[in-house]
């Protein structure tokens, strides 16, 4: 394979990696001289000396920078979609290259605290790397032209947003928000919720997009999901694979900048545990891919609680107990109605490996150790009278539901119990934080 700077994709990468470069040396300059302090309210004031200029120049740089970064990353998206390599690696660094500006103009609004000293480190290496690669990559692989996508504008976003799985990314903000206000003990304020709240967001969606790029071929086999993006050919594997990481890498950003290191850090954990150990490894590997699996959905919780107190109590590691052992019995129910689905796929749920009656057994083994976890949260004395009694209630609700399913055959009370264990948890939350707050 030949390289060459022929297409103009390539060159606008060379004048970037050029740019770029020289950005580093002059930011440099700037930080040696402290010209990042001087004539603070520009651009409504005028520098008086050559430092100040040199802070003028340095922004008047990153604002070039800026726009042939959008440009590249436009020009990526409109000509490389097919391209596995180029387009996620021009995604990223785009990531890499805003996320370096961010952390940088923290640094100039207000003293960085250690764990965001260390980001920017090892973003600006990432990034250098991440150039380095894309220059090189693009002298090979990148094309003029390219292939607009064969759908509408309207259909294609409607499928960004069906990547995302926005169902159970809002059942996972629930848990986040429950564990937030649980940890205050009321209502976070305005900026805490907000940036909290996107930073799940980025992190959900960004974790279920890389989900389904890597299923993409197994969701083909499946009634359930062979209409998704990727699975129907609505959307190139490029495309989800760049839109996940996108998200994951901005989402990190978000919470270690506006919320806190923990809280950054339980998400990230959240989205390598979905990501990598449950959807690249357990699923197809075990029949108790969904059991260990279920760590993934249980860390928004604890996520929450961090934002709020920025340390883990027994309450976050319980409401993570609480979300771990819901899960099995939610998704195997969901797997007696779809197990044919799952057979044809080659994936060993439950159902499919040890038959239905064990299935439905486990169920209410399930759920009757999920019931009595709730029950131990007030022994923490982080909840009240009004969870407690909701925890009972709803717990008998959810018992009744998994005991007809161990009792009565067929699909019908399968399909109940998914439904009727989605709102329980939803329900459950909702007492945690009507509990905190009166």
């Amino acid at each position: 394979m030949k390289y060459s700077l022929s297409s103009s994709f390539a060159r606008l990468t060379l004048a970037l990696f050029g740019v770029t470069f020289l950005l580093t040396v002059l930011g440099r300059a700037v930080t040696l001289t402290g010209a990042a302090f001087v004539c603070q309210g520009w651009p409504l004031c005028l520098p008086t000396s050559d430092v100040g200029w040199l802070k003028v120049f340095h922004i008047g740089l990153v604002g070039l920078a800026s726009l042939l970064m959008l440009s590249l990353f436009v020009k990526a998206w409109r000509e490389q979609r097919h391209e596995r390599i180029l387009l996620p690696l021009t995604t990223v660094t785009t990531v890499l290259f805003f996320g370096q500006v961010f952390v940088g103009a923290i640094q100039v609004i207000r003293n960085m605290p250690g764990h965001l000293v260390v980001l920017h480190s090892l973003t600006s290496v990432s990034l250098w790397v991440a150039l380095a690669a894309l220059v090189y990559a693009s002298g090979l692989l990148a094309k003029d032209g390219g292939e607009a996508a064969p759908i509408g504008f309207r259909q294609y976003l409607k499928d960004f947003f069906i990547l995302s799985k926005p169902l159970i990314v809002l059942l996972l903000l629930l848990t986040t928000f429950g564990g937030l206000v649980a940890g205050l003990k009321g209502w976070p304020s305005w900026p805490l919720f907000g940036w909290t709240m996107l930073g799940g967001t980025l992190a959900a969606a960004g974790a279920s997009a890389l989900n389904q790029y890597i299923d993409r071929d197994l969701d083909k086999a499946m009634q359930r999901t062979s209409k998704r993006p990727l699975a129907a050919g609505r959307m190139t594997a490029a495309e989800g694979l760049s839109y996940g990481l996108a998200l994951c890498l901005a989402s990190y950003y978000v919470m270690a900048g506006f919320v806190n290191f923990l809280a950054a850090l339980l998400s990230l954990a959240g989205i390598f545990y979905y990501v990598i150990f449950y959807s690249v490894w357990l699923k197809k590997k075990t029949v108790q891919n969904i059991v260990i699996g279920g760590g993934a959905g249980a860390i928004p919780p604890m996520v929450g609680w961090a934002a709020a107190t920025g340390s883990l109590s027994l309450a976050a590691w319980l409401l993570f107990a609480i979300v771990f052992l819901w899960t099995p019995p939610h998704f195997w129910a969901l797997a007696i109605v779809r197990q044919k689905d799952y057979a044809r796929a080659g994936v060993p749920m439950l159902p499919v490996v040890r038959g239905e009656t064990e299935t439905r057994r486990q169920i209410l083994f399930y759920t009757l150790a999920l019931v009595a976890v709730t029950l131990l949260l007030p022994l923490t004395r982080e909840t009240g009278t009004v969870y407690l009694v909701s925890a009972i209630l709803l717990g008998i609700w959810l018992i009744y539901a998994a005991w007809k399913v161990w009792k009565v055959p067929g699909n019908k009370v399968a399909w109940r119990m998914f439904r009727w264990s989605s709102m329980y948890l939803a329900f459950i939350f909702l007492a945690l934080m009507v509990d905190a707050v009166v």
